[in-house]
């Protein structure tokens, strides 16, 4: 007789019973035995057991450890009451999953339904149980979140990625995800109901397109059955306990045993019902690109300390009506795109004294240099382009900044002119090919925008495009490359990236008809001045890298929490002392403060954007 229907209410060793007959006709456990854990199996000899263990520590995302046994030992008395019955001669390992898969030498050799033969060979042999994804499903489905594969009746989508798990000894390979599509409008409910599961993999490590994960085709899995999206539906994807079976494939082990993928070890251990309390511990989701389309995930606590960021930094102090310029959460979702990025491209340059030489003003710079050095200490690639006429001067202000302690080193200095057509595509990408970008993300701050008539206006409605080189085509070409995303910061609503609000600027800054920058970045930061919006984001980026969840999404929940970087991050973050050491730079250089006396006022003996540090460094 053949068993089939009303899987999910049965009792796990009820389950593991009829497994054992061998009297179902299934191919995947995922939906039964509902509101009890399961388990990946992995069985290797004793010699490759604490390597082994010491790997799945190394990598608990996708390989947490529920029990490890004795050599030989077939009982595990935390996860299975009845391991022990004399009755089944101790064979629930041997026996109690769907169907176990043998490796030899690296090589898949079979598939069985019982290890029984193997009796003599297994007494040398360590059994690891490690948890798996389909202990939240129900979880997921008490959320009101459909489970795709289950409606579907077929397993869940398995995937090797080009992600690299942290290496012990001979266990080495890349990642391997499970995807379920979830609805947009519940991206967030599925990763509140998954992430206290962390003996099931917790949180989802990428939310998106497919391609950032190195997986080329949703439709071919490396596992299980391809599982088809709904209209409206995002692919999600958790670590998977089958980054074991790649471990030990890799590591070529004469003999050695896991379950099938998706036929997994039904344990007697309920899942927790925990409840997440404190905002450090809720998650939020936010979208950071549509092309590709790419999401975060980030703390309630650390998102909220960014949201008090750009409160903090948007005060008016010279009353010009950037209020009616700002977007909610901007800082946040540019620093969660920026957190993200390999290598990032960094401009400032406004040369509003045009009747003097250097015609620079001294916000920017230091904004620029604050970011420079916080993506230093995160080791991040980072570059600035400027001016062609400013190159000596911004070169000995960032060998000034090495010597002053504000950078770590110098960062390389480059200039950008049109040549051609394609002279942007070949700046930003290898050979032009958009394929292959050098800059992730790339950022403007206080940089002279080009307005509707492709001049560029200082705030005083004077035209000083004679003084600036064509940077803004940067940003229209990065509109064009998948994957490469862009920021503006400024103060007046003239600035590069400030396109995205011009039709406030018109509105309600003094001839903002004519001033106007036309070009748009993805994000747009506006700030009482420039500086400010730099120092928040630097802060912002700090925020981030401290953050547990947001660390182990980047992470994508292998190796372990930077935890050791946290006093380097903190030493290159803005301070009011470092910046008094740069303006002094600066003004030695003959730049020249470009605010009107209103800007610079002071508050409690300090001028306003002084104060406004202090504040800054209180929040971290």
């Amino acid at each position: 007789m053949i068993l089939t229907g009303g899987l999910k209410s049965l009792l796990p060793h009820v389950l593991r019973r009829i497994i054992r007959c061998n009297r179902l006709s299934i191919s995947n456990t995922s939906g039964m035995a509902e509101g009890y854990k399961q388990a990946n199996v992995v069985i290797l000899h004793e010699s490759l057991a604490d390597d082994f263990e010491k790997f799945c520590h190394a990598n608990n995302g996708p390989l947490p450890l529920l029990y490890r046994s004795k050599p030989g030992d077939w009982k595990c008395p935390t996860l299975s009451s009845d391991s022990d019955s004399a009755v089944i001669t101790s064979y629930f390992t041997r026996t109690d999953c769907l169907q176990y898969k043998i490796y030899e030498h690296g090589a898949s050799t079979g598939s069985l339904k019982s290890l029984k033969e193997y009796s003599e060979q297994l007494k040398d042999m360590v059994t690891f149980y490690l948890g798996c994804s389909f202990s939240f499903e129900k979880a997921v489905q008490n959320a009101g979140i459909p489970i795709r594969n289950v409606e579907q009746k077929c397993n869940v989508s398995m995937y090797k990625t080009a992600v690299p798990c942290y290496s012990v000894s001979t266990f080495r390979c890349n990642l391997v995800v499970t995807m379920r599509p979830i609805p947009e409008s519940k991206l967030e409910a599925a990763v509140l109901a998954t992430s206290e599961s962390k003996e099931a993999h917790g949180a989802p490590i990428h939310v998106g397109d497919p391609g950032l994960l190195g997986i080329q085709d949703l439709s071919k899995p490396d596992y299980g059955d391809p599982v088809h999206l709904h209209p409206g539906d995002i692919p999600v994807f958790w670590a998977c306990g089958v980054t074991g079976v790649e471990a030990v494939i890799n590591c070529r082990a004469p003999l050695a045993f896991t379950h099938s993928p998706g036929c997994m070890f039904i344990t007697d251990l309920k899942n927790d019902n925990v409840t997440v309390r404190s905002s450090r511990e809720i998650p939020q989701v936010h979208c950071i690109s549509q092309d590709p389309l790419h999401y975060s995930i980030v703390s309630a606590e650390a998102a909220q300390k960014i949201k008090t960021l750009e409160t903090l930094i948007g005060i008016d102090p010279g009353d010009r009506g950037i209020i009616h310029l700002h977007r909610q959460d901007e800082l946040l979702k540019a620093c969660l795109s920026i957190s993200h990025a390999r290598s990032v491209l960094i401009t400032t340059g406004f040369p509003t004294h045009f009747a003097y030489e250097p015609p620079e003003e001294n916000d920017g710079p230091p904004g620029a240099l604050a970011i420079a050095a916080i993506l230093q200490a995160l080791e991040k690639e980072v570059a600035i382009v400027t001016d062609q006429r400013a190159m000596n001067l911004n070169k000995k202000i960032i060998e000034e900044a090495v010597q002053l302690g504000i950078l770590k080193r110098p960062v390389p200095l480059l200039s950008y002119q049109r040549e051609s057509a394609d002279s942007a595509l070949m700046f930003l990408c290898e050979n032009g090919n958009p394929g292959r970008p050098r800059f992730d993300h790339l950022i403007a701050i206080e940089r002279a925008g080009m307005a509707a008539d492709g001049n560029y206006y200082n705030a005083r409605k004077v035209n000083i495009k004679h003084l600036v080189d064509p940077i803004d085509e940067l940003f229209l070409a990065a509109q064009t490359i998948p994957g490469v995303t862009t920021t503006g910061v400024g103060d007046g609503g003239n600035e590069l990236g400030m396109g995205k609000v011009k039709d406030a600027v018109k509105k309600h800054i003094k001839d903002g008809d004519v001033i106007a920058c036309d070009v748009e970045a993805d994000f747009t930061i506006v700030a009482g001045v420039s500086n400010w919006g730099g120092y928040a984001i630097a802060c912002a980026l700090y925020i981030l890298s401290t953050c547990e969840i947001h660390d182990r999404y980047l992470r994508k929940a292998v190796g372990f929490p930077p935890l050791a970087k946290k006093v380097i991050w903190l030493s290159a973050l803005p301070s009011v002392t470092k910046e008094e050491k740069l303006l002094k730079t600066l003004a030695q250089h003959g730049v020249r403060s470009g605010k009107t006396a209103s800007l610079e006022m002071e508050v409690d003996g300090l001028p306003f954007y002084n104060t406004h540090s202090l504040v800054i460094e209180k929040l971290l």
